[in-house]
């Protein structure tokens, strides 16, 4: 599952159903998931290890055995540490095709009257169960699987409605998803132009926000200033380039923005406790 663009186009699943299953562990290309977003929804579940999860300026650690609905447009990012996940992105769309009936709650969703669930434990019963169900009905991909898919989805939010798994929207919970709404276009920005030289004022300009501030409310957001994001996601791309080609290491550093190779080197082994060649030639065993 490749999240190195940041407005992610591709498709989840086919037309004839749009939902698809992704398995992530530590030996995955993508493990980290840099700050990207989609029109479709998202549950994780974590299977091993923790998970912090970042979606629209707010935070939870998902620990083993716990799961998050993401919401479709939301900007949000993931670290993994020590961590074996699995993902399953939708199309809600889906559901308002298959049932008139349920349209009223699907589009209080949809306008986020009310927030869904950022963290789902063991005591919301039976919501866990059913998500489990949702992820081994879906990996398994028996026949009739896509039945019991949609089927699971319909339980899910029937029961976030049930038992009141939600938050009822406001001004006030809104205030940071606007401030996230705005480092959408510094993301983009620099998904676009990483290659190249990408200065602290070109972004905070880009965000509208004074440097200062935007410095503060990034790593708020980030938990990296944004020259380290920016690092981060040169090295995330290298990864990326050195799973899929044959480049040399040389070549590789200049694509992702680094002028001088032993910097990118010692950059890599920071984030990767591996040099790059060692990494690659891990990921192809």
């Amino acid at each position: 599952m490749l999240y190195l663009n940041y407005n992610e186009k591709r498709r989840h699943g086919n037309s004839q159903f749009p939902l698809a299953y992704y398995h992530v562990d530590k030996c995955h290309p993508r493990y980290q998931m840099p700050f990207h977003w989609h029109r479709e929804y998202e549950i994780v579940r974590v299977l091993e290890g923790s998970f912090r999860l970042t979606q629209d300026g707010a935070e939870v650690i998902l620990s083993s055995g716990e799961s998050a609905v993401i919401t479709g447009g939301a900007l949000h990012s993931g670290i993994p540490d020590q961590c074996v996940y699995e993902c399953i992105v939708f199309d809600l769309d889906i559901l308002f095709i298959l049932a008139d009936s349920c349209r009223q709650y699907l589009k209080i969703i949809k306008k986020q009257d009310i927030l869904l669930p950022a963290r789902i434990t063991a005591c919301m019963s039976p919501l866990p169960e059913r998500i489990n169900r949702l992820f081994s009905c879906t990996a398994g991909r028996a026949e009739g699987y896509e039945l019991m898919a949609v089927g699971c989805l319909f339980e899910i939010f029937g029961i976030i409605f049930e038992r009141k798994y939600y938050t009822e929207g406001s001004a006030e919970n809104s205030v940071p998803f606007k401030h996230a709404q705005q480092l959408k276009s510094v993301f983009e920005y620099i998904e676009n132009n990483y290659s190249g030289s990408i200065t602290l004022e070109k972004l905070s300009q880009i965000s509208g926000m004074s440097p200062k501030y935007f410095c503060r409310y990034f790593q708020t957001i980030a938990h990296k200033t944004p020259i380290d994001y920016v690092n981060y996601y040169r090295i995330e791309r290298a990864c990326s380039l050195l799973c899929t080609t044959d480049l040399p290491v040389t070549s590789i550093a200049y694509d992702c923005g680094f002028n001088d190779c032993s910097y990118f080197i010692r950059l890599f082994r920071r984030y990767k406790s591996t040099t790059p060649k060692q990494y690659q030639l891990q990921m192809r065993r």
